[in-house]
C-alpha cells in the first residue's frame, strides 16, 4: 500500500483539514514524503501479460517441505504394496494421497486437518459414484454435468472449496471410464480414502506449523519499528519513519494476494493501519516541530509528546504480540494517556484563535483522534490473530444464528444461485463444456478417453489469462512431459523399483515447482501419469500418444468455451465493489431502523438483505479475481482493490455484530449522537459508491466521522453498560470506513493516472 498523496492534507481519519494556508501546505509536503511511485508503473499490455504468465515462476508458492511429505504419502504405499505383491492395491492408496496431497498446506494442524479429511472422503465419494455410474453412458454424464456445476458454484467457498471441487470431479470423470461392480468400487473407494488419511497423517506428525510466519514476523518488525519511531520525537521531526520495514512487510503479504480468508484479510487490514500510522507518525513529528517553534507552543508541544510516548507503548506492544504469536500486553493506563492527552490538548488549546499556532493545534488534533481509532483497531486484530483470538472468533461465529454467520457456505451458495452471479455464470460454462467433453470421449471411445474432459476441466477457469495459459501451458507440458516420459523407457533400466523412486520425483516436483508454473506442472503430470499406469502392466506406449490427443482436444475445448462466453472484469470492477458497499448501505440503514424501532422495519428483512450482500461481496471477490489476471493489470492496482474488500468486510462485521448483540433483544435508548453518527454513515457510503462509478463532486464534504465517535462516547448515557457494544462497533466503523475511503481515492487516482 502507498502511505500518501500531495493532495490528501492531514485530518481526522482523512476529514479535510482546515487551517491557514501555510499549515495546509505543510500537510501536503508531509504527505508526498511517503508517496510511491505506483502511478509511473505502465500496464502491460496484453502480450506482455500473455507470456508473462507462461514463463513466470512464482517463487513465494515453492514450498519444499510441503512436496517431500507429499511425494513420501505417494511413494510409501506403492512401495509396501509392491513389496506385499499387491501393486494394485499399492496403486489405488497412492492415488488417493495424491489427490488430497493438493489439500495440504501450511496453516494450523485444525484448518488443515479438516480441510484434508474432506478432501479424502469426497475424492472416497467420487470414486465410488464414478465406478458405479461408469456402466450407463446417460446417467454418466448426467452426474459429470451435475458434480462439475457444483465445482464451478464451490468457488464461493474459496480457494479451498475451489481446489476440493475440481480434484473430485477430476476423480469422477477418471473412475467413471471404468466399470467396477459395486464392491469393486467400494473398495477403492475405501483405498483412495485410506491413502488421503495417510497423506493427512503425514502433514499433521512430521512438519510443525508454520502458519503466516513471515507474514507475522514482517508486520511484528514493522510495528515495532513505528514503536521505536514514535518513542523519538526529534527523530520524527526530521524523516518518516523507516520504509524497509513497511517495504518487507508488504513484500511478504504479497504471496497472499489471492487469499481472502479472514485469518489473510486482517493480516491485509494490520498493514494497512501499519502504513496510515506510520503517516500520521511522520505529520505529526513535523506539527511538533512547528509548535515549538512559537512563542506559546512549549505546552501544547509537551502534551503532544506525552501522547506519543503512550502510542509508542502500545505500538510496540502490538508488534511483540504478533512477533510471539501471543496477546497483546497493553496497559489500560497507556490507552487513558492517549485519550487524556487528547482531550487535555483540545480542551486548554483548541480556539477560535486564527493564529497559525491555533491552526497547528488544530491539525494535530484531528490526527490524534484519528491514530487513537487507528491504535484501537490494530490492537483488535492483532488480538484476533492469535490462537486464542481465532478460537474466540470462531466460537462467536458458530454462537450467531445460522442466517447470520457471513462465513456460511451454504448461505453464499444460495445467495450465487443466480445469472446475476459471476460464479454460477462459470459454474454453468463448466457444466456445458464438461458435458460436451464427456459425451464426446464415450462416443468416441478412443483409448483413455477420460483424459478429454478432465483436461477440460483442469484448463478452464473464471480468469481470462489463467484460462488461456493453461490451455497452452497444459498443451505443451503434456508434450514434453510425454516425450520425457518415453526417454526414461528407453534409455533407463526397466525395474519397477525404479518407477517407484521416479514416481515421488515426479510427485515432488509437480509439488514444489508446480504451484509456481502450471507448465511445469504438466510437464511433471503427465510423466507421472504414465509412470503410474505403467504399475497396472499397460504398455507406456498405448499411453502416450492417447493422453497427448486427448490433452490437444480438451485444451482448445476450453479455451473454446471461454472465448465463446467471455468475462472482462477491468471494465466491471468497479461497479462490483459499488454494488457491494451500496448492499452494506441497504443493510445498515434497516439494522438501524429495527434498533431504533422505525415504524415497518422488521427483523425478517434482515435475512433477504444478507443473502443480497452475500451475492454482492462474491461477485466483488470474483471480479478482482479476475482482474488480477486479466492482461494489463497493475500490482498496485490490485493491492488496493484487495485491501478495499479487507475494509468492507470490516465494516459488515460490525454491523453484524450489533445485529446480533442487540436484536432482538430489548433495545437501549437511542441517542441523538448514534442517529447523527448513522446519518453520516450513510452518507459516507453514498460518497464512496459515487466515488467508485465517478459520480461525486470533488468538491463536496466528506462527514467527519471520527468527530461523531467521539461525540457519541462522551453521551453521558455512553458509560451504560447497554451501550457499550455500539461503541465499540462505532469505532470499528469509523475505522473501516475512512481507511476505505483513503484506498477508494488513492485507487481511483492511480487508474485515472
Amino acid at each position: 500500500m502507498t502511505s500518501g498523496d500531495p493532495s490528501q492534507a492531514p485530518s481526522r481519519d482523512l476529514a479535510p483539514a482546515q487551517g491557514p494556508a501555510e499549515a495546509q501546505h505543510e500537510a501536503q509536503g508531509i504527505a508526498a514524503a511517503n508517496q510511491t511511485k505506483s502511478k509511473d508503473i505502465p500496464p502491460l499490455n496484453k502480450w506482455e501479460a500473455f507470456w508473462r504468465g507462461i514463463f513466470h515462476i512464482d517463487t513465494t508458492k515453492m514450498e519444499p517441505w510441503i512436496a517431500l511429505r507429499n511425494a513420501m504419502g505417494v511413494a510409501i504405499p506403492l512401495a509396501v504394496g509392491i513389496a506385499i505383491g499387491m501393486p494394485l492395491g499399492g496403486l489405488a492408496i497412492a492415488s488417493g494421497a495424491l489427490n488430497v496431497s493438493y489439500s495440504d498446506g501450511n496453516d494450523p494442524y485444525k484448518l488443515r486437518a479438516r480441510r484434508m479429511l474432506a478432501s479424502s472422503a469426497l475424492c472416497a465419494v467420487a470414486v465410488m459414484a464414478g465406478g458405479l455410474a461408469g456402466h450407463h453412458n446417460v446417467e454418466a454424464v448426467a452426474l459429470i454435468t451435475v458434480w462439475a456445476f457444483g465445482s464451478g458454484m464451490a468457488i464461493t467457498l474459496g480457494t479451498t472449496g475451489e481446489s476440493l471441487g475440481v480434484i473430485s470431479l477430476v476423480v469422477l470423470i477418471i473412475y467413471s471410464a471404468q466399470t467396477l461392480t459395486p464392491e469393486r468400487a467400494v473398495q477403492a473407494g475405501t483405498l483412495a480414502f485410506a491413502g488421503g488419511v495417510m497423506q493427512m497423517l503425514l502433514s499433521l506428525g512430521l512438519w510443525p506449523v508454520r502458519a503466516y510466519e513471515p507474514e507475522r514476523r514482517a508486520l511484528a518488525n514493522l510495528y515495532l519499528t513505528l514503536g521505536r519511531a514514535a518513542s523519538s520525537p526529534p527523530q520524527l521531526m526530521n524523516a518518516p519513519p523507516p520504509a524497509d520495514a513497511s517495504t518487507q512487510a508488504q513484500a511478504a503479504l504479497a504471496g497472499r494476494i489471492s487469499d481472502h480468508s479472514i485469518v489473510s484479510e486482517r493480516f491485509r487490514s494490520l498493514l494497512s493501519q501499519a502504513e496510515r500510522l506510520r503517516l500520521r507518525l511522520f505529520t505529526l513529528g513535523r506539527l511538533l516541530r512547528r509548535m515549538r517553534r512559537e512563542k506559546f507552543g512549549f505546552a501544547p508541544a509537551e502534551i503532544l509528546e506525552q501522547f506519543l510516548d503512550s502510542t509508542s507503548r502500545v505500538m510496540t506492544a502490538i508488534g511483540e504480540s504478533l512477533e510471539r504469536n501471543g496477546p497483546a500486553v497493553i496497559d489500560e493506563s497507556w490507552i487513558h494517556e492517549i485519550h487524556n492527552a487528547t482531550e487535555t490538548l483540545r480542551q486548554s488549546h483548541e480556539t477560535g484563535d486564527r493564529t497559525f499556532l491555533a491552526a497547528v493545534v488544530r491539525d494535530a488534533l484531528y490526527q490524534m483522534d484519528a491514530l487513537g481509532g487507528q491504535l484501537r483497531a490494530a490492537a483488535q486484530m492483532a488480538g484476533d490473530l492469535t490462537p486464542a483470538g481465532l478460537e474466540a472468533t470462531e466460537q462467536r461465529e458458530k454462537a450467531r444464528p445460522s442466517r447470520q454467520r457471513i462465513t456460511s457456505g451454504l448461505a453464499r451458495l444460495s445467495a450465487n444461485l443466480s445469472l446475476q452471479s459471476a460464479v454460477c455464470r462459470h459454474a454453468i460454462r463448466m457444466a456445458a463444456a464438461v458435458a460436451i467433453a464427456e459425451t464426446l470421449s464415450r462416443s468416441l471411445e478412443t483409448p483413455r478417453a477420460y483424459w478429454f474432459p478432465m483436461t477440460t476441466v483442469l484448463v478452464l477457469k473464471p480468469e481470462f489469462t489463467v484460462t488461456f495459459t493453461r490451455g497452452l501451458l497444459r498443451i505443451a507440458g503434456t508434450i514434453a512431459g510425454l516425450l520425457l516420459a518415453t526417454a526414461m523407457f528407453h534409455f533407463l533400466p526397466a525395474g519397477i523399483g525404479l518407477e517407484v523412486v521416479l514416481i515421488g520425483a515426479f510427485v515432488f516436483l509437480l509439488r514444489w515447482v508446480g504451484p509456481a508454473n502450471y507448465g511445469i506442472f504438466g510437464v511433471a503430470v503427465s510423466a507421472l501419469v504414465v509412470l503410474l499406469i505403467s504399475i497396472t502392466g499397460v504398455s507406456p506406449k498405448t499411453v502416450i500418444f492417447a493422453r497427448g490427443l486427448n490433452t490437444i482436444m480438451g485444451g482448445t475445448l476450453a479455451l473454446v468455451a471461454y472465448a465463446a462466453w467471455p468475462t472482462w472484469e477491468h471494465t466491471q470492477v468497479a461497479e462490483m465493489l459499488a454494488r457491494l458497499l451500496d448492499s452494506y448501505r441497504v443493510y445498515f440503514l434497516k439494522v438501524v431502523d429495527v434498533l431504533i424501532g422505525r415504524e415497518g422495519a422488521s427483523p425478517d428483512d434482515l435475512d433477504k438483505l444478507r443473502l443480497v450482500s452475500r451475492l454482492a461481496r462474491s461477485n466483488a471477490v470474483a471480479s478482482v479475481d479476475r482482474m488480477q489476471a486479466e492482461p494489463g493489470s497493475r500490482a498496485p492496482e490490485i493491492v488496493f482493490l484487495i485491501g478495499m474488500l479487507a475494509s468492507s468486510h470490516r465494516f459488515l462485521y460490525a454491523v453484524l455484530s450489533i445485529e446480533a448483540g442487540i436484536l432482538p433483544a430489548a433495545r437501549p435508548a437511542i441517542r441523538d449522537e448514534f442517529r447523527v453518527f448513522a446519518d453520516d454513515v450513510n452518507r459516507t457510503l453514498v460518497g464512496l459508491v459515487g466515488e467508485l462509478r465517478g459520480t461525486r463532486a470533488s468538491t463536496q464534504k466528506w462527514p467527519d466521522l471520527r468527530e461523531d465517535h467521539r461525540r457519541l462516547t462522551q453521551n453521558q448515557l455512553s458509560s451504560g453498560e447497554q451501550y457499550a457494544l455500539v461503541n465499540v462497533e462505532a469505532d470499528r466503523m469509523t475505522n473501516s470506513l475512512n481507511t476505505l475511503r483513503e484506498q477508494i481515492e488513492r485507487w481511483r487516482r492511480l487508474r485515472n493516472g
